[in-house]
């Protein structure tokens, strides 16, 4: 008998941000398309003064209150089966935030759950993917709100990094008194005032993004004011896109314009004229500084992300598999598979790199669970080629990390990360924030994992995975390495005890190699000195 297909149901997002509030009810459907059955906007402006004070004002959030109120009964007249609220830059800043959440349950019901940046960033990267083909291309997903801009850099849809930035449109109209006209050195002073930021958190980029695709008040303004200076009649914006110099070209535009004659512009609400200066500001800082030419609007942004993951939550895709005990190694093989590796060399790094923790393990105490853990960094190692190769293991590090991998801790996924970022070049250092971050017991295992997976990675330099096993002897100050392998290995060999330094700083051994044809006898021993 064919299962009937699920009913369409009704689902509401509220999206409490610093400068306006939204709600959006919608009719959802197990395939994960939905229909919007209603939509409404405040603009209560929740932050302002709170980037001088601390914290929130009683009668911005009032009016928030107020709008939150109508919100809910308007969701409830739908009769939604679930209503979700989530709060961001400015509750989340704000040191009575969490007290305005308390007074919002209190006086309408509503429980409000405050995201942190990396989530917002989250729930914005679903809404691009599900509008854009991201596959093959390199794109930076921003969200410029009133209190933060959210960055998230992908490469092929897999995330490299993601920032949280305090570059919101309101923040830096407070900060910089950007309502009115700008003179040219009021414009450098918040010009130097965004790109301070952008040196702090974002330094030198680690690829430029082909395009931008952006979520936000600040981006459907533009984008309306870039349409209606192009056609007579306005469209729907979403999709729509802009040049660099498009943007630009409106930023010295909307600087130079008195703020009663600005509210006039066409395409510009009227009631973002005091803000749009800084948010235009911020996005072309931006763009400039990751060298991104195309600019596209995504009308989305974290409302439709919030939606589409609750429709997730609700008509999961195969809850057979999702009961299934997750398999961890396959997720990471997975992931590896999307980053475009080298499935092959992968593997066999993995496979020699297991065949020599087990050799090492009794010896010097190697923890059971980390057998695992550098499995998964071996498997992934690599894949930071998806977004260049100079520094492909610093990005695998960041790509573990925003990869979504399942079933592993916080803990396990940073151990995972750092043994694949120092397969190469630099050693663990104490200087690198991440590195540091970690116990000293986790320091010391990354240094053993790392330098058995970069001896490994050595034994199949040509990637033809010539060598078959490996087997360990540990004796006085050395470690024999015995190789088989049917034709002569000596590229690996060479390139192995170049790369052999961590293994000798972690385990105090030189590896020494000797090959051995199938089973036959033991060929002289090709060796280098290791690399220190």
């Amino acid at each position: 008998m064919v299962p009937m297909p699920a009913s369409p149901v009704r689902l509401a997002a509220i999206d409490i941000g610093t400068n306006s509030l939204r709600l959006i009810v919608a009719e959802a459907e197990a395939d994960g398309r939905y229909r919007v059955l209603d939509e409404e906007r405040e603009m209560t402006r929740l932050g302002h003064g709170l980037f001088a004070r601390g914290r929130l004002a009683s009668e911005p959030m009032e009016r928030s209150l107020a709008a939150l109120i109508k919100m809910k009964v308007i969701a409830d007249g739908f009769l939604v089966a679930e209503l979700r609220a989530v709060a961001t830059s400015a509750v989340r800043e704000a040191s009575n935030g969490r007290a305005f959440c308390q007074e919002v349950r209190r006086r309408c019901g509503l429980r409000v759950e405050i995201i942190s940046g990396e989530e917002e960033a989250q729930f914005v990267l679903r809404s691009a993917l599900r509008h854009f083909d991201l596959a093959g291309r390199s794109a930076a997903i921003v969200d410029i709100g009133g209190g933060s801009m959210e960055v998230t850099l992908t490469a092929g849809a897999v995330v490299d990094e993601v920032l949280t930035l305090p570059l919101g449109a309101v923040r830096l109209t407070e900060r910089f008194d950007t309502a009115g006209t700008l003179s040219p050195s009021h414009w450098r002073k918040l010009r130097r005032g965004i790109d301070r930021v952008l040196d702090d958190k974002l330094r030198k980029p680690p690829f430029h993004p082909e395009i931008m695709i952006g979520s936000g008040g600040t981006f459907t303004n533009l984008a309306e004011m870039a349409q209606l200076e192009r056609e007579p009649a306005a469209r729907p914006v979403q999709g729509y896109a802009l040049t660099r110099a498009e943007v630009v070209h409106l930023l010295h535009r909307l600087r130079a314009t008195p703020l009663a004659e600005r509210r006039e512009i066409p395409g510009l609400n009227p009631r973002r004229a005091d803000i749009i200066v800084a948010g235009t500001a911020a996005v072309a800082r931006l763009a400039k500084r990751l060298d991104t030419q195309q600019i596209v609007v995504n009308n989305g942004g974290l409302r439709d992300g919030l939606l589409l993951a609750m429709i997730a939550d609700r008509f999961p895709k195969d809850a057979g598999e999702s009961a299934r005990p997750l398999k961890r190694l396959d997720s990471a093989r997975a992931f590896a598979r999307q980053c475009r590796s080298n499935e092959r060399h992968c593997e066999q790094v993995a496979r020699l790199a297991i065949q020599l923790f087990d050799g090492l393990a009794q010896r010097f105490n190697l923890p059971a669970a980390a057998r695992e853990l550098l499995e998964a960094a071996a498997l992934l190692h690599d894949i930071g080629y998806v977004i260049n190769h100079a520094k492909h293991h610093k990005h695998a590090y960041h790509l573990i990390l925003n990869g979504d991998l399942q079933g592993y801790t916080p803990r396990e996924l940073e151990i995972v990360a750092c043994v694949a970022r120092y397969h190469r070049k630099a050693f663990p250092s104490k200087r690198h924030s991440a590195y540091a971050r970690l116990e000293s017991t986790d320091r010391r295992l990354v240094r053993e994992l790392a330098g058995i997976l970069r001896v490994a990675d050595g034994l199949d330099r040509t990637h033809t995975q010539r060598i078959t096993a490996v087997t360990c002897a540990t004796h006085r100050g050395f470690v024999e390495l015995t190789l088989q392998a049917k034709t002569d290995p000596r590229v690996e060999i060479w390139e192995a005890e170049r790369k052999a330094g961590l293994f000798v700083r972690a385990f105090g051994l030189e590896p020494r190699f000797a090959w051995v044809r199938g089973a036959e006898r033991r060929q002289p021993r090709l060796r280098l000195a290791a690399a220190s």
